[in-house]
């Protein structure tokens, strides 16, 4: 085999190189789901992604023969560091062959660099913040894959690991059937809830009534993640972003919110599961693609619960459960059968005991990994 070469990505057929590897990397793994390639090239630029003002980054190609055969993202997160009073610097968006020496030329080639900005220790694979793709999934691989998550082949958890990488944290991810009988201990928390009238649930029948209430919840989730590990608040931009990029694929019916004398203090968020129509149009939403995506969301039968926040002065009191009985109530009417948790920081025991109160089992595990520099 050639030389390997290790180019930093500059012009934009680089950029377009790192943003299609992935499909040719997984060409032989049927199950594989695309990315949305409208949002990874919104991802990589740093014109229009403003999470590139506050985050040193580089984009690595690396080549054999000529032929691009792995990719990585270094990431310096100042803004994080700051907030947390790190030190770390972050891998992410890796992809290549099984192939070690390859890959290590990439992880080596971003441990050099965060080393050369002065940090001391780096983790990954972490993009700008949780909500990018995080970990390495480790176990599971025997169960379909969803949006918004780590869909990487099973020997990469083998190279990071030759590579002297150790655990971080870990994430988990549930699934189960819906529930058509809900916990007797629910039914007294509604009861309380609805004996005493202190809060009051808003549910949308439509994108334009929704429409008021996105800002409102990404600015409660600014408060409500803070404790998150990898979460970095949004800027007043990146809400106004966040909020234009996923409006369209939301289905309001799906969403609701508590509010208590006209302050906003609890959210929760499913979403249809958009994979076959991600994986049927290959993940290209343009020209006709969006078409297959909206499409398949109506026919799905699997919800994904994505976000979820209460203050913290009102947790315990039942909000959670109110919001997560009614959208799931919605979602048996809508003639769904299986419930996808999306991802879960292991150490969030009340998350995991709400799961598995209703019968959902653990059935991918994703890890985050660290090694000191």
């Amino acid at each position: 085999m050639g030389e390997i070469t290790i180019k930093e990505v500059i012009t934009r057929k680089e950029l377009r190189d790192f943003i299609y590897l992935p499909e040719k990397v997984h060409r032989d793994e049927p199950e594989w789901l695309p990315p949305i390639y409208m949002d990874e090239w919104e991802l990589f630029d740093r014109k229009k992604n403003k999470s590139f003002s506050y985050a040193d980054a580089i984009l690595l190609l690396a080549y054999r023969d000529g032929k691009p055969v792995g990719r990585i993202m270094g990431l310096i997160n100042k803004r994080y560091n700051q907030i947390n009073n790190e030190n770390h610097g972050r891998f992410c968006f890796m992809e290549c062959y099984n192939d070690k020496e390859v890959f290590h030329a990439l992880i080596s080639h971003v441990e050099g660099w965060i080393r050369q900005n002065g940090m001391t220790r780096i983790v990954g694979p972490l993009g700008f913040s949780d909500k990018d793709p995080q970990g390495f999934q480790i176990e599971g691989f025997e169960y379909p894959q969803f949006i918004t998550s780590a869909n990487n082949s099973p020997y990469m958890v083998t190279l990071i690991e030759n590579e002297g990488y150790t655990k971080k944290v870990d994430l988990v991810n549930y699934l189960g059937e819906l529930p058509r009988v809900f916990p007797e201990v629910y039914e007294r928390i509604l009861e309380r809830v609805r004996r005493t009238g202190e809060f009051k649930i808003t549910e949308f029948p439509s994108k334009k009534k929704l429409k008021p209430y996105i800002i409102r919840v990404l600015e409660l989730m600014n408060e409500t993640f803070a404790e998150i590990y990898g979460f970095v608040p949004l800027t007043d931009k990146e809400k106004t972003d966040f909020a234009a990029r996923y409006l369209p694929i939301l289905d309001p019916k799906f969403i609701k919110v508590v509010e208590k004398d006209d302050q906003l203090i609890g959210f929760a968020i499913g979403l249809p599961d958009l994979s076959k129509g991600i994986k049927a149009c290959r993940g290209r939403l343009l020209p006709f693609g969006i078409f297959r995506v909206l499409r398949e969301s109506k026919r799905s039968r699997k919800l994904i619960m994505m976000l979820g926040g209460v203050k913290k002065e009102y947790r315990g009191k039942g909000i959670d459960v109110m919001m997560g009985v009614k959208i799931l109530q919605d979602a048996i009417y809508s003639k769904m059968e299986t419930l996808d948790s999306h991802l879960v920081l292991e150490d969030n025991a009340k998350m995991r005991g709400e799961y598995e109160r209703i019968g959902c089992k653990v059935v991918k595990k994703f890890r985050i990994y660290q090694k000191e520099l």
